[in-house]
C-alpha cells in the first residue's frame, strides 16, 4: 500500500454497521431519556451559570442572547448532520467514528486527537466553574477556603495557587465513570433533573424582577480596552458567541456511547435533537431574563447568576442556585469525561494508540484506563490554569469537528446516496454548508492563542500518528 493511500484508508460504513452489532466490548444499558439527559448535562452547565454572564459583562452586554442565538444557529446545523450519522454508524467514537468512515484514516485521527484535548479542556473549563459556585455556597454558610486553595495563580488575586475543589471534582467523576455505565447514568439523569429545575427558577422568578431599563443599549457601542482588545459593539457579540460555543454543544457526547445504547439507530438520533432543542429555549431564556435582573456591568464574577439574585435581595434563589449548580455542573463534567475516554478508547481499539489503553474493566466494563488518565490530567489543569485562559482554547477541535461531520453527509449523499438511514439531515447541502460556514466564521473569531494550542497539539498529533498510529493501525494487517 502507498504511503498516500494509507493516510485516505478508511473503514467503510457497512463494515462499521455490521461490527456494531458484534462488538461486545460494553454492555447495552442506555435508554432514550438517559441519552437525552447526557446530551442536555453536557449541554446545559457553565454556559447558563457562569459564562452567560461573564460574556455579557465583558464583551456582548445584554445582546449575549444574540451570542446564545448565532452559536445555536451553527450548533443546530452540525446536530442534524451528527444525527443522521449516529442513527447510521452505532459505533463508539462519535465525529472520529464518522470521519474515519468517510474521509479517511488521517482525518480521522486529527479529529480524534483534537477531541481528545477539546473534552478535557472542557472538564476543566467546567470544573473550574463548579469550583467557584461552590465556594459561593460555602461562604453563604458561613465557611471558607485558605486563600491558596481558591483558585490558581491569578495577579488580580494574590495569594491564590491551586484550585483545590476543582481539582476534586474531575478526580471524583472520573471515578463514578469507572463504576457500572447504568449507575452514573441514573444519578446522572437525576443530577440533570436538578438543573432542570433550577434553570426553571432562575427563568420564573426572575422574570418577575426584570427592568427593561438594563437591556438598554442592547448592545453597547464598541470600546478598546487598555490591552489594545476590542469590547461590545457587534465584534464583541461575535467574539462572545465564539467564547459561548462550546456551551450549546454537549449532544455529540452522548453520540460516543452508541454501543452502550440499547436501540442506538433510533434513540440516538432522537437524543441528539430533543436535547439541543431543549438546551437552547433555556439558554434564550437565562439570558435576558440575568441581563434584565441586573446591569451586565454588574456580572464579572465567579457565580453571576447567584450574585444577580443576591442583589436582589433574593438569597434564597441564589443560595438555591448555587446548590443547584454545584450538583448541576457535575451532569457536564460526566458528559464529557465520557466522551472523551471512549473516543480514546476508539483510538487505541484501531490501534492508532497503544492498545493498552482499549481494555474494559474486568468487572464494571468501562474503558478505565483512559478514564483514569483524563481524570489526573483534568485536574491538573483545573487546579492550576484560570478560567478564561482555559475556556479560550476549549472550541477550535470541536468546530473542526462539525465541519468535517458537515462535509462527510454531502459526501456520502453523493457517493452512496441508498443506504439505508434511520434519520435523514434535511435540505441537504444548504443545511451542512451552514453549520460548515458558521463554523468557519466561528474560528476566524478565536484569539490567537487558541490557534497557537492547536497548532501545537496537531503537530504533536502528526509526530504520534506517523511515528506510531500509521504502522499499527488495524487496517494495516487486513489482506490488501
Amino acid at each position: 500500500m502507498s504511503f498516500l493511500s494509507k493516510l485516505i484508508r478508511h473503514k467503510p460504513v457497512e463494515m462499521l454497521q455490521a461490527e456494531a452489532g458484534k462488538r461486545g466490548d460494553f454492555r447495552r444499558v442506555l435508554g432514550l431519556w438517559q441519552l437525552t439527559a447526557i446530551g442536555i448535562g453536557g449541554i446545559i452547565g457553565v454556559g447558563v451559570f457562569v459564562l452567560a454572564g461573564q460574556q455579557a459583562a465583558i464583551n456582548a452586554g445584554p445582546a449575549v442572547v444574540l451570542s446564545f442565538l448565532i452559536a445555536g444557529i451553527a450548533s443546530a446545523a452540525a446536530a442534524l448532520c451528527y444525527a443522521e450519522f449516529a442513527g447510521m454508524i452505532p459505533v463508539t467514537g462519535s465525529a472520529y467514528t464518522y470521519g474515519y468512515a468517510v474521509l479517511g484514516e488521517l482525518a480521522a485521527w486529527l479529529i480524534g486527537w483534537d477531541l481528545l484535548l477539546e473534552y478535557a479542556l472542557i472538564v476543566a473549563v467546567v470544573a473550574i466553574g463548579w469550583s467557584g459556585y461552590v465556594q459561593s455556597a460555602l461562604a453563604s454558610m458561613g465557611l471558607d477556603l485558605p486563600v491558596w486553595a481558591k483558585g490558581a495563580a491569578n495577579p488580580d488575586k494574590p495569594g491564590q495557587l491551586f484550585d483545590v475543589v476543582a481539582a476534586a471534582i474531575t478526580l471524583g467523576v472520573a471515578a463514578l465513570l469507572t463504576m457500572r455505565t447504568e449507575w452514573g447514568a441514573r444519578l446522572n439523569t437525576f443530577i440533570v433533573t436538578i438543573k432542570v429545575l433550577a434553570v426553571m427558577l432562575v427563568i420564573g422568578v426572575g422574570a418577575f424582577y426584570v427592568n427593561p431599563a438594563n437591556w438598554v443599549p442592547f448592545i453597547p457601542a464598541r470600546v478598546i480596552g487598555a490591552d489594545g482588545v476590542s469590547h461590545f459593539g457587534l465584534h464583541g457579540v461575535a467574539t462572545a458567541a465564539a467564547v459561548v460555543f462550546f456551551a450549546v454543544f454537549g449532544y455529540d457526547t452522548l453520540t460516543t456511547a452508541a454501543e452502550e445504547s440499547k436501540n442506538p439507530q433510533r434513540d440516538l438520533p432522537r437524543a441528539v435533537l430533543l436535547s439541543l432543542g431543549i438546551s437552547m429555549a433555556m439558554y434564550l431564556a437565562v439570558s435576558l431574563v440575568l441581563t434584565g435582573i441586573a446591569h451586565y456591568t454588574t456580572l464579572k464574577t465567579d457565580a453571576p447568576v447567584a450574585d444577580a439574585f443576591k442583589g436582589l435581595g433574593l438569597h434564597w434563589v441564589a443560595l438555591t442556585v448555587s446548590i443547584s449548580a454545584v450538583f448541576g455542573l457535575i451532569s457536564v463534567l460526566f458528559a464529557f469525561m465520557l466522551g472523551a475516554a471512549r473516543i480514546w478508547f476508539a483510538l487505541a481499539r484501531d490501534g492508532l494508540l497503544p492498545g493498552w489503553f482499549a481494555k474494559v474493566h474486568p468487572r464494571y466494563g468501562t474503558p478505565f484506563r483512559p478514564t483514569v488518565a483524563l481524570g489526573v490530567f483534568t485536574a491538573l489543569v483545573a487546579g492550576s490554569t484560570p478560567i478564561q485562559k482555559v475556556a479560550e482554547l476549549v472550541n477550535i477541535g470541536v468546530l473542526s469537528a462539525f465541519i468535517v461531520i458537515c462535509s462527510s453527509v454531502i459526501v456520502l449523499r453523493m457517493r452512496k446516496p441508498n443506504l439505508p438511514r434511520s434519520f435523514r439531515t434535511p435540505l441537504v447541502p444548504l443545511i451542512p454548508l451552514v453549520g460548515i460556514g458558521f463554523s468557519i466564521w466561528l474560528l476566524s473569531e478565536l484569539p490567537a492563542i487558541t490557534w497557537k494550542v492547536f497548532l501545537i497539539w496537531v503537530s504533536l498529533g502528526l509526530m504520534v500518528y506517523f511515528g506510531y498510529g500509521m504502522h499499527h493501525s488495524k487496517l494495516e494487517k487486513l489482506p490488501q
